[in-house]
């Protein structure tokens, strides 16, 4: 059997469908994470919302504690050290106050050790016009630092979901040496329908990336629908792996060098320029970049 090469590695996507307890979500989670390193996985990522998806505020804060009490993470850290690879969780429900939750992700290395936090920036506050409406900032915090971290095979930039809309952080972390941005994600299925695939292969095609994002789906505990379709995106904006609407895993080898073959075809990251408006305009908020 051709053993991979240490230059690349095998990233899977961990597709589910999370409830409303986390014990439960953790034992699937865990399940599929086992499934992954089995088939060659060195990177596993779950979805956005991993340890429950409540969309009622009560059910919301009666499940969740703070980052140093949650078990599952824990549990996770535990599991990353047993099966030797990275485990990026890519989003849980934190409490960080009586009224407040943070939607943070956490990247674990193979010692058990949290590289990296993630608190999602941007807040999903829509209304969607088919009956659908979601106001994330009602319960959550939203995140003020974009983050990456540093794997054995590039630099990962780290995002949630609704981010995808906000190509400027992506430049951001692209400019600061991101070779893989990262998306676990929860969207609806009338967004997913809509704009998923589009805007996943845009954000690696314009910061010539590997885009990883595992997704939820399916008709949640919760009442939500979501729409799965985990993808893993090339720099090229080649689609090397997607699923369907069922939990399961979705997994690619990643070649890092297709990065730098993509950004020489396309060198669009040495060719943006900075520019002044027409008219005044209220001075934009500035992200604090860290890399951790």
């Amino acid at each position: 059997m051709t053993q991979t090469s240490p230059a690349t590695f095998k990233a899977a996507m961990i597709q589910m469908r999370s409830g409303l307890k986390p014990a439960a979500n953790l034992d699937d989670a865990t399940r599929l994470i086992g499934e992954a390193k089995a088939a060659g996985a060195d990177y596993v990522q779950t979805p956005e919302m991993t340890n429950l998806l409540a969309a009622n505020r009560d059910q919301l804060f009666a499940a969740i504690v703070e980052e140093e009490h949650d078990t599952s993470l824990a549990a996770y850290r535990e599991l990353a050290r047993k099966l030797g690879l990275f485990i990026h969780v890519g989003s849980m429900a934190i409490k960080v106050s009586p009224d407040k939750a943070a939607n943070r992700g956490f990247l674990i290395t193979p010692a058990g050790d949290i590289a990296a936090r993630y608190d999602k920036i941007h807040m999903f506050d829509v209304d969607l016009g088919n009956g659908e409406s979601y106001r994330e900032s009602r319960n959550y915090s939203a995140g003020e630092r974009a983050v990456l971290s540093d794997l054995p095979w590039g630099r990962l930039g780290l995002t949630i979901c609704y981010d995808l809309r906000f190509p400027d952080l992506y430049r951001a972390l692209a400019e600061a040496g991101a070779t893989m941005l990262a998306i676990p994600s929860a969207f609806t299925r009338p967004t997913g329908e809509a704009h998923w695939h589009v805007l996943m292969r845009a954000r690696a095609i314009e910061n010539g990336s590997f885009v990883l994002a595992s997704a939820q789906a399916g008709k949640h505990e919760s009442g939500r629908e979501t729409y799965g379709h985990s993808i893993i995106v090339d720099p090229w904006g080649r689609v090397l792996a997607e699923g369907g609407t069922e939990t399961g895993i979705v997994m690619a080898e990643i070649d890092p060098a297709e990065v730098t073959k993509a950004r020489a075809k396309v060198p669009s990251l040495q060719h943006g320029r900075r520019f002044g408006m027409a008219e005044p305009m209220a001075e934009a908020a500035h992200l604090h970049l860290v890399r951790e």
